[in-house]
Parts: C-alpha cells; sequence; structure tokens
C-alpha cells in the first residue's frame, strides 16, 4: 500500500480518510464550517454523493444505505444535527449493517451561525459514541476508526469537530483506498423496525453496548485495543500540572502548558472514568480545557473527583485560545508578555454583494415599513444597515411558519389594525424546510405573503447546487423543481414571478400581494452576481457634472459606490452592473 504526506484541511482529510476507509455512500446538506467534505467526497469517483434538501433527508439516505450493507456517512453543522435528531437517535437503537458515521461541525464563537451548540451533548442524549479530532492527522484517522468502531459494535458513531479544526491545515499521510464487499443484508424486523416491543429490546442492547464502549474509551477492551484516549505524563514539577483536554482545545493547551502532564481525549463519549481517575490520583492540580459547555468536567465531577478547575477559569462562551487560556489560568500580571501590540483596526460589517439580486427587495422593504419574517442565508444581512428590513430569523423555514404565526396571533384582536408582514425565504432554504411550511398557511387558511429569493444557487455556504438549479453535486444534470408550479400544487392561488432589479415593479408587486386577503407567493427571481455564468456587462459610471450630490444612491448600501473627498464614485472593479443605482438616480447622471 502506498503511502505519502499532504497538506490537508481537516475537512478534506476527513474525506479522504472516508474514501481510504470505503465508504460508498455520502449524503449531506451544505453548512458551513462542514461543507468542504462533503464537496471533496464528490471529487472520488468511487463514493455515491449528494446534496440532500435537508439533513434529515440526509441522515435517513445514510442509515438506509448502511443497512443496505455499504458504509455511509452523513455530514452537517450543528444546528443541522437537530434537524437530522429524529432519524439519529433512532437509528442509535436499529444500529447499522455495515459502518455509519454522522460528521457534524460545531461553530464556537458563532463565526457563520446562529447559535453555539455542542454536539457532544447530543452523543450522550442518544447513546452513540462521539470522537473528537484534535488536527488534520486525526480527522483522517478518526474517521476509518469512526467505522471501525461502528461495525464492531453495531452502532452509528459522530465525529464531532469545530470550526477552527474544519478549516487548519497540517500534515496527513495518506494511503491507498481499501474495496470492502458490500455486507450481506439480512431481513430483521426486531432489529430494523422500531415499533414498541421491537425498540424495548433494542433499548436494551444500546446500554449494553456502550458498556463495552467504555471498555475502549479506557483502554482496557480486549475486542477493539486501539488507545484512543491516553495520558501524556511530564517529569518535574510542572508535571505535577494536569490537563484533562480534546480537540482543538489540546492544541492551545500544549501551546500555553508545555511541561504539563496531558490526559488526552479523543472518544468524549462514553468517557473512561478508571483513566480519570488514575490521571486525577498522579497530578497536584487538574485543569479542564474545552471550549463551550462542561461536558467533560461535569463527567469527572460526577464521578467524585471535585478538586478541578474548569469553566470558573476557562469561558463557556465561543472560541478559546492561546491567549485566552493563558490570560485566564495566569492573570493579566503574570501572563506572557503579549505576543502583539494592540491595533485598532476598523469594523467590517458583512455587506450583501455588489449586484446581489436581494438589494432591491431589502430596499423596497425598508421604505414600505412592513414585518419581516426572515430566514438563514445571505439574505439575513437585510437586518443590517442600511436596510435593517428584517425583525425576526431564527432558523431554516422559520420565516414562513413565524409569519403565519404573526398573523394569526394579529386577528385575536378583531378591532386592531392588521400589520402587514412579509416572510423572505431562498430557494434552497424553501426546499429545505419551507414547503411544509406553506403547507401550513394554506391548510390552516392564512394569508401571509411570500417572497421566495431564488437566486439559483445555494449562495450562504459557497455556491453548491440544490434541487432548484438542475445540477447535481457533481454537476450532472438532474429534474429542476419548478417553484411556480410547486407552489400552485401546494394549494397557492396567486403566485407570480418578479425581477428584483425592477424596484418600482416589485415595489407594486409586494404592495398588491399584501392587500390581498389569501396567501401569496412572489418569486424574485435573478441569478446570484458570483456565478460563473452571470454578465450583467459593462459597470456604470456617476457623470460628475450631472451628479448632485444627494447620496440618494448610497442608499441602497451597494459595496461598489463610494463617497470620496465629497463627490460619489464606482468601483469599477466591484460594480457588475446590475443598474439598480442608476434607477435610484432622479437627475440621470449614473448610466453603463
Amino acid at each position: 500500500m502506498s503511502s505519502e504526506k499532504r497538506l490537508l484541511l481537516g475537512n478534506e482529510a476527513i474525506a479522504r480518510g472516508a474514501w481510504e476507509a470505503g465508504v460508498c455512500v455520502v449524503s449531506s446538506y451544505p453548512g458551513t464550517p462542514s461543507t468542504e467534505i462533503t464537496e471533496n467526497i464528490a471529487k472520488y469517483d468511487e463514493i455515491y454523493s449528494e446534496w440532500a434538501p435537508n439533513e434529515k433527508v440526509a441522515a435517513e439516505v445514510a442509515i438506509g444505505a448502511a443497512v443496505a450493507g455499504r458504509r455511509a456517512m452523513c455530514c452537517m453543522k450543528h444546528v443541522g444535527l437537530n434537524v437530522a435528531a429524529d432519524p439519529f437517535f433512532t437509528a442509535s437503537y436499529t444500529g447499522v449493517n455495515a459502518g455509519l458515521v454522522f460528521v457534524v461541525a460545531d461553530d464556537p464563537g458563532m463565526h457563520s451561525s446562529q447559535n453555539e451548540q455542542d454536539s457532544r451533548f447530543y452523543g450522550l442524549s442518544a447513546h452513540i459514541p462521539v470522537l473528537e479530532p484534535s488536527d488534520s492527522s486525526e480527522c483522517h484517522s478518526f474517521i476509518k476508526l469512526a467505522f471501525e468502531i461502528s461495525e464492531t459494535f453495531d452502532t452509528p458513531v459522530l465525529l464531532r469537530i469545530t470550526t477552527r479544526i474544519a478549516h487548519q491545515r497540517s500534515l496527513v499521510e495518506v494511503s491507498d483506498r481499501v474495496e470492502l464487499p458490500k455486507k450481506e443484508y439480512k431481513k430483521d424486523p426486531m432489529k430494523y423496525v422500531m415499533m414498541p416491543a421491537m425498540a424495548k429490546g433494542r433499548h436494551l442492547f444500546v446500554e449494553e453496548r456502550m458498556g463495552k464502549i467504555k471498555d475502549v474509551s479506557n483502554g482496557t477492551s480486549d475486542v477493539m485495543p486501539s488507545k484512543i484516549n491516553f495520558a501524556e505524563y511530564a517529569d518535574g514539577k510542572d508535571g505535577k500540572l494536569g490537563i484533562i483536554t480534546s480537540g482543538i482545545s489540546y492544541q492551545y493547551a500544549r501551546e500555553v502548558f508545555p511541561n504539563a502532564s496531558f490526559l488526552k481525549l479523543g472518544l468524549v463519549h462514553p468517557l473512561p472514568a478508571e483513566l480519570i481517575k488514575s490521571f486525577a490520583e498522579k497530578v497536584d492540580e487538574l485543569l479542564i480545557i474545552e471550549e463551550l459547555e462542561p461536558f467533560i468536567e461535569n463527567f469527572v465531577k460526577q464521578n467524585g473527583i471535585h478538586n478541578v478547575k474548569g469553566k470558573e477559569l476557562f469561558s463557556i462562551f465561543g472560541e478559546l485560545g492561546t491567549a485566552a487560556i493563558r490570560k485566564a489560568y495566569y492573570g493579566d500580571a503574570l501572563s506572557q508578555e503579549k505576543l502583539t501590540e494592540d491595533v485598532s483596526v476598523p469594523p467590517r460589517p458583512p455587506v450583501l454583494c455588489a449586484g446581489c439580486p436581494h438589494r432591491g427587495i431589502f430596499y423596497n422593504l425598508s421604505k414600505m415599513k412592513v414585518r419581516v419574517s426572515g430566514d438563514i442565508g445571505c439574505y439575513t444581512l437585510g437586518a443590517l444597515a442600511p436596510y435593517t428590513a428584517l425583525d425576526t430569523c431564527v432558523c431554516m423555514g422559520a420565516s414562513i411558519s413565524m409569519a403565519h404565526g404573526m398573523e394569526k396571533a394579529d386577528l385575536i384582536d378583531k378591532d386592531a389594525e392588521k400589520v402587514p408582514t412579509v416572510a423572505i425565504i431562498g430557494d434552497s432554504t424553501f426546499m429545505h424546510s419551507g414547503i411544509t411550511s406553506l403547507i401550513d398557511v394554506v391548510y390552516n387558511k392564512g394569508a401571509s405573503t411570500v417572497i421566495i429569493l431564488d437566486n439559483s444557487i445555494t449562495g450562504m455556504t459557497g455556491h453548491q447546487q440544490n434541487p432548484t438549479t438542475g445540477l447535481t453535486i457533481k454537476g450532472e444534470e438532474a429534474p429542476a423543481v419548478n417553484l411556480l408550479k410547486l407552489c400552485e400544487a401546494i394549494g397557492i392561488k396567486r403566485v407570480r414571478v418578479e425581477d428584483p432589479f425592477d424596484l418600482k415593479g416589485m415595489q407594486a408587486a409586494i404592495k398588491e400581494e399584501l392587500a390581498a386577503d389569501e396567501p401569496s407567493v412572489i418569486i424574485s427571481q435573478r441569478p446570484c452576481a458570483l456565478l460563473k455564468k452571470v454578465n450583467y456587462g459593462a459597470p456604470v459610471a456617476i457623470n460628475s457634472d450631472k451628479c448632485k450630490k444627494c447620496g440618494k444612491c448610497m442608499t441602497l448600501g451597494c459595496p461598489a459606490i463610494i463617497k470620496k473627498d465629497g463627490a460619489y464614485e464606482i468601483d469599477a472593479t466591484q460594480c457588475v452592473g446590475c443598474q439598480l443605482c442608476e434607477q435610484m438616480c432622479a437627475f440621470g447622471a449614473i448610466s453603463k
């Protein structure tokens, strides 16, 4: 078997390890920071890969493939596991045939997420083992180990990574793919049909299974002797400081405390009680360093070890880091000298791209002073200045359901003035979880106005295909969902397609649909300006002789329009020629 070393992202390393492990089916939904795993999987022709409409569907596809006898994987970000929780929990009871692994990327610090969530608790609650790698090399080896655990103990396995692990690069020793025969499928309703009577028996199996995996965690298993969790003892005085940690926190702690003793955890559920007790007895001072929740700390204290410091030093908020750990432990006075000087960095808030088809929508909505129920996507930026158009944003697909709830709440007081409300949702998010919400509006006689922002791609995670684009993850042609016909089939009688670059036309359409006493859908249809196939022609420019310096064009919030020395200019390197600003100018000062 050939091998070589490569510098890989954590996500790339997971994809490579899965390929080497003989994985045959991968179904996922894109979500930062997990997206690149499946994008890299798609490069391997030996693996069938797909973007599913949502994480629940993706999980069920992977479960089905594993039951049929092929190793399967499902990848998502942390909030995606909320969507997939239903099949995830029950798959713990059914177990597997071939190996089944869920890869979940948590996002401490909320770089691209609406909450901070610790997915280790999902493994605890579902009785599913959880592995947590600390670099790309472990991403590569742990994904292989996850499939080994899965098939050895008849269990799904959760591989939990975080943003820093997903997007850091380190050396990985890669090797060839192992081709595995398809496992024989045997009809077994007592194992795979989770009616109450069968589920009761499988629950007993799950508890027995977790007992066996505890031996793996403690390094005492005869079935799988792998040392996933291990102690590293240091000599001398500094070695009396013991640190229990895992994942990226291990890398941070190693840098801050190079001479300390470490209990490095790779299998974080079930945790190794015996190994932890033994380690605690051999050190004078015990620290637990982990991001987000006190998952390890709670377990340690529940096992009678109370002379330990954890979250009273290290925050439950956001990411840790060497500076944060050093300051928390040593304090300002004793902390190591600053590695860099304090620099005042000007804020750089995220903005809609130049030429974004959502810009005109939010400009109109901000002028109309309507209540806007928002959703997850690029268009969430409509909550920021200069639009401040969004009123809510909770989760994928919630915009339509929440708008319906707002409408019904308003109707309780029949004498109260109706608050005009619009739901905003993207094409990919509508496929993900908006369809059932729209069905709820029709079925329960709502009158919501829904705007589907159809930009012909899943934009928020970097241009992935979805069921409306007509292409698969591998770029193969596929049937494209017709949004207009789908809405009509659901029961929406008022469906129209509008151009978001036509400011006046779109404003008139929104007003007309808000006035209707029945549910309606406006499909705002323009492709993302960053797609390679999109070309709106030459950029526009401002004629300084005609410009009255009124600043009206600036209210669009387009990053290509700048004010310099009291005058307005358009940055030709950013402008894509959408001509929205041309419509804004009452003096004809802007043109191509």
